[in-house]
C-alpha cells in the first residue's frame, strides 16, 4: 500500500469520524448517523471525480473506503461516552481530514495533467465539500461559508504541494509538509480567532 492510498483511507476515516460526531451531536438515529458519516467522508471526493469525469468514482471501485467508513462510524459510536468534548473532537478530526484531502484532490489534478489553478480548486473541493454536505444535512451554515479560515487553509496547502512538486521535493516529505501547513493554519486561526473580513451594507 503506497502512501497516497494510505492517506486517502486515513482521510476517509477522519472525515467519517467527524461526520459521526456531528450526527451524534444532533441526536440522529443510527441510520442518520451513518448517512452523515458517509457523505462527509466521500462527498468531496465524489464531486471531484464527477468534475474530472473519473468513472466510476473512487469509493465505488474499492470497498475498502466503505469498510473504513463503517468501521470508523461504529468505533466512534462505541466510544462516544468517553469523548468529553464533542466539539473539540469534531474540530480535530475535521482538521485532519482537511489537511489530508487537500493533498489527495490536488495530487489527482496534477496526475490528470490539469492546470495548477484547477488542481488547487480540486484539492479545495475534495477537502471541503464533504463538510459542506454534512453541515447542510445537520441544518448548520457550512463552515466554508462563514468567516472562519477554512478553505483558505486548503488553498495554501495546495499551492505548497504544487510548488514543492515543481522543486522535485521527495513525495513523502511534500505530503507531510503540505498536511502540516493546512492543519497548522487552521489551528492557528482558531487559536487566535483569526477571521476573514465580511461585507456589511450599512443602512442609511
Amino acid at each position: 500500500m503506497d502512501i497516497f492510498y494510505g492517506l486517502d483511507i486515513l482521510g476517509t476515516i477522519a472525515f467519517a469520524t467527524s461526520g459521526t460526531l456531528a450526527a451524534i451531536h444532533k441526536k440522529l438515529d443510527p441510520f442518520g448517523v451513518f448517512i452523515i458519516a458517509f457523505v462527509t467522508a466521500i462527498g468531496g471526493g465524489t464531486l471531484r471525480d464527477i468534475l474530472i469525469d473519473r468513472n466510476p468514482v473512487s469509493w465505488m471501485q474499492d470497498l475498502n473506503y466503505v469498510y473504513a467508513i463503517i468501521g470508523a462510524t461504529i468505533f466512534t459510536i462505541l466510544i462516544r461516552k468517553k469523548i468529553d468534548y464533542l466539539s473539540t473532537s469534531l474540530f480535530l478530526f475535521d482538521t485532519i481530514g482537511l489537511g489530508i484531502f487537500t493533498i489527495i484532490g490536488t495530487e489527482i489534478g496534477i496526475q490528470q495533467n490539469l492546470h495548477p489553478v484547477i488542481s488547487i480548486i480540486l484539492g479545495t473541493i475534495t477537502a471541503t465539500f464533504g463538510g459542506v454536505i454534512r453541515d447542510i444535512l445537520c441544518n448548520e451554515i457550512p463552515i466554508i461559508f462563514k468567516k472562519e479560515i477554512y478553505a483558505s487553509a486548503c488553498i495554501a496547502g495546495a499551492i505548497t504541494l504544487i510548488i514543492l512538486s515543481n522543486l522535485e521535493i521527495d513525495t513523502n516529505t511534500n505530503y507531510i509538509i503540505t498536511t502540516l501547513i493546512v492543519i497548522s493554519i487552521r489551528l492557528i486561526a482558531v487559536k487566535f480567532k483569526l477571521r476573514l473580513p465580511t461585507f456589511i451594507i450599512e443602512k442609511k
